[in-house]
């Protein structure tokens, strides 16, 4: 998977998906079921912040969700730690209205959705990853890794790093112990959506036995804007949620 060179060129599809979003009727709330007013918690990508989810947020908004974010401005941190920020909101969100939380993570923002709802699944009603690996954390391609190493370092240079093998499979901090340990499947929905034109996410790794897998076409960095992901996490998050 190392050798993955991924597809860069066919990224810079995501303005084209933008646009058929935007004239589509899913956009405005079409053909879709509507929402009960649950939080949703959305978490970004690697290097992304919040606003890289201001499009999907606003729609959650458009079809009776309550969405929130979790304050990241660039998602390059220590995973432990991200994912603590993760699981701050999400507690804070479920005090504050008594109900569960559904989780939306774009790619390593799917980690940390995959990772809370294992460790919480009391306070965790829907866990939608879009294009993220769930089988492992590095089903990447070459270029995205690089990216990797030098965040990595970045965190290593600051300190913040909570194990040595921090942003490496090999690291035994808590996010890694939750995104690798068995899923609650009779307590949380689990939903992965992916693309097997993604260039950037090997989508191999999404489809994993614990998930409802919902194939789309589209790009990476697109699938935030996906007219096809909207309707599938709309059909997601309409789901009756399990037992918590």
């Amino acid at each position: 998977m190392s050798e993955w060179w991924g597809r860069p060129l066919a990224e810079t599809r995501w303005t084209a998906e933008l646009a058929r979003l935007v004239v589509d009727p899913v956009f405005h709330g079409g053909g879709v079921p509507h929402g009960d007013g649950r939080p949703v918690l959305l978490a970004p990508g690697l290097g992304g912040g919040d606003q890289t989810l201001a499009v999907l947020a606003l729609w959650l908004r458009r079809i009776g969700y309550r969405p929130h974010t979790a304050g990241f401005v660039a998602n390059t941190g220590c995973s432990d730690r991200a994912l603590e920020r993760v699981e701050r909101k999400a507690l804070a969100l479920r005090r504050a209205g008594g109900r569960r939380v559904a989780l939306v993570g774009h790619s390593r923002g799917g980690h940390y959705a995959r990772a809370l709802a294992a460790r919480r699944p009391q306070d965790v009603s829907h866990a939608i990853s879009v294009g993220a690996d769930l089988r492992r954390q590095v089903g990447i391609s070459r270029p995205t890794l690089y990216l990797v190493a030098v965040a990595r370092r970045g965190v290593q240079a600051t300190h913040r790093a909570r194990a040595p093998g921090c942003m490496t499979p090999s690291c035994t901090c808590g996010f890694t112990r939750a995104f690798s340990a068995p899923f609650p499947g009779d307590r949380v929905r689990l939903t992965s959506i992916y693309s097997k034109g993604d260039g950037v996410v090997a989508w191999e790794g999404a489809v994993v036995p614990e998930a409802d897998c919902v194939e789309v076409a589209g790009s990476h960095v697109g699938l935030v804007f996906n007219r096809k992901v909207y309707r599938a996490i709309a059909q997601a998050l309409a789901r009756p949620e399990l037992s918590g």
